[in-house]
């Protein structure tokens, strides 16, 4: 296969966490999430995995961007803006590793990428990407009016034959209403080709009873490939040629499930965009959000990576 570029569009977070009297800090963000895991598996491959985001010119956004750089994630298309920071959040974890978050990101850097005077250059390089992946967060996070010209990149993306792929990631208090979540999801599925979706997420949003209910919904929309997750148990892929079933990796002791959906989606993409079947994507997508979730924190060790042979 030809050389590829993925472009991944989100926000990064300063992430605080408690350790003990001490606080430890670190960075962190669903899409980056994904970003970095993607960009340590496809290394070797014919892969390229792009960040796009929006800093400031403050330390944190320095050193974010150094970090990322050094996982072989790209950085052309980090924009930085004057006045602005990156979000800020604090993460408590309890005995059986689910999460609780405190965020502090009403005016970060990100909500403006499509807002400033560098942003049609942004445009311009989004759209010689052959894939482009961000998730609800993403969405939530941006401007009205960021999101207006997010949904035309991505038409004109899409018409291009680029390849558009959403994980849903709800988070009902990044939204000012649940009208305003339903009709941008609506509108993003209709310019979607892979559906990476949290069932939990869709019955918040949708109200879903059952896993039809989100298969029809989505399907009806025009999406071709739909991954929908479910926590341990086995995950769905529906695709035109196929439906399947594929079994979580069995973990005997969950530490922290910060980022299992993250790794997942890097897992399954990781494959699915380097010819990998739907079955081998699903499996790779499984082995690492099952090592994740064996480790405190949304990044592993690089030691602890498994190798998925792609």
């Amino acid at each position: 296969m030809n050389n590829q570029k993925i472009a991944i569009i989100g926000e990064c977070m300063v992430e605080l966490r408690s350790t003990g009297e001490m606080l430890a800090q670190n960075f962190g963000g669903d899409t980056l999430n994904t970003a970095l895991y993607l960009a340590r598996l496809t290394q070797n491959a014919n892969l390229a995995t792009h960040y796009v985001t929006a800093l400031g010119h403050d330390p944190f956004s320095s050193n974010m961007k150094a970090k990322w750089q050094s996982e072989g994630v790209h950085t052309e298309n980090v924009l930085h803006i004057e006045g602005k920071q990156p979000g800020l959040y604090y993460i408590e974890t309890d005995d059986t590793g689910e999460r609780s978050f405190y965020y502090w990101r009403n005016d970060a850097a990100a909500k403006y990428l499509f807002e400033q005077a560098d942003s049609n250059g942004l445009i311009q390089s989004l759209l010689t990407f052959d894939a482009i992946y961000l998730s609800g967060i993403s969405l939530a996070i941006l401007t009205d009016e960021s999101r207006v010209v997010l949904f035309d990149v991505l038409t004109q993306f899409k018409q291009a034959g680029g390849k558009v792929i959403f994980d849903n990631n709800y988070r009902p208090t990044l939204w000012q209403s649940k009208a305003k979540a339903l009709e941008s999801y609506q509108a993003m599925l209709k310019l979607t080709d892979i559906a990476c979706l949290t069932f939990e997420d869709e019955q918040a949003l949708f109200g879903d009873d059952e896993v039809e209910q989100c298969v029809t919904r989505t399907q009806a929309a025009g999406v071709t490939e739909i991954v929908i997750k479910l926590g341990c148990e086995p995950c769905l892929v529906i695709t035109p040629e196929e439906r399947i079933s594929v079994a979580a990796t069995r973990v005997e002791k969950v530490v922290d499930t910060t980022a299992a959906g993250d790794s997942f989606s890097a897992g399954y993409l990781a494959k699915r965009l380097t010819g990998g079947t739907p079955q081998e994507s699903a499996q790779a997508g499984h082995i690492l959000a099952g090592t994740v979730i064996q480790y405190a924190g949304a990044i592993i060790p690089t030691a602890a990576m498994p190798n998925l042979s792609i």
